[in-house]
């Protein structure tokens, strides 16, 4: 039978013969039954050490700033209610209020169940760096990509593409333009039989698995 996690109280030395248990003997714990600060704290594995814990009545609700182990540095805020922050009230628009800074490392915001909302007067994306590989914007998604607005500009130095595997339908109910230096358009009927201006190689390359 399954064992549940945090059941497992296994405080054997680590491995390779190396020792992660941590001990101290100047901890506090200041308390009562709706809640306790502890100062020094050690984690229930015994492997990390807590310099600042503030623990709720529910074992799912406290703050903890780690010094050692595995989470050497770490801050870990959890509750099984809403987390809340809110600040700005005697700033100006223009004013950079709320900042989250990741020196290194990258920025998870997940929502496991439930949706991702960002709303604002503006809405900013910017990825830039001095390496070709890197600045980069990319969105994936399961289903559907829709965005609704009353200008839509897209513009690229090098190169643009559009491609599906199924339908492609480019419409304009008032005015369409199309323009380019060189307009070259290639249908399926050149994979029997290149046209005489080619074509044939090009339609091959696009319909690589």
């Amino acid at each position: 039978m399954a064992t549940a996690t945090n059941t497992g109280n296994d405080r054997k030395p680590g491995e390779n013969g190396g020792n992660n248990l941590k001990s101290n003997y100047s901890a506090i714990t200041y308390g009562n039954n709706h809640g306790s600060l502890s100062f020094g704290k050690i984690h229930k594995r015994a492997d990390v050490t807590s310099d600042v814990m503030l623990q709720a009545s529910d074992g799912e609700h406290f703050m903890s700033m780690d010094k050692d182990g595995p989470r050497k540095g770490w801050t870990t805020f959890m509750g099984p209610g809403n987390f809340q922050v809110e600040c700005g009230s005697n700033r100006a628009e223009e004013d950079d209020t709320c900042m989250i800074n990741a020196k290194n490392g990258n920025i998870d915001i997940i929502a496991t169940n439930g949706k991702i909302r960002l709303q604002a007067n503006d809405i900013e994306l910017v990825a830039f760096h001095g390496d070709t590989t890197k600045g980069n914007i990319k969105m994936v998604a399961s289903e559907s990509i829709s965005g609704e607005a009353k200008k839509i500009l897209l513009s690229s130095k090098n190169n643009t593409k559009i491609m599906s595997s199924g339908i492609t339908e480019c419409i304009g109910n008032s005015c369409l333009k199309i323009y380019g230096s060189i307009i070259s358009g290639i249908s399926d009927a050149v994979s029997v039989k290149d046209s005489k201006v080619g074509g044939q190689r090009y339609q091959v390359q696009q319909n690589q698995a």
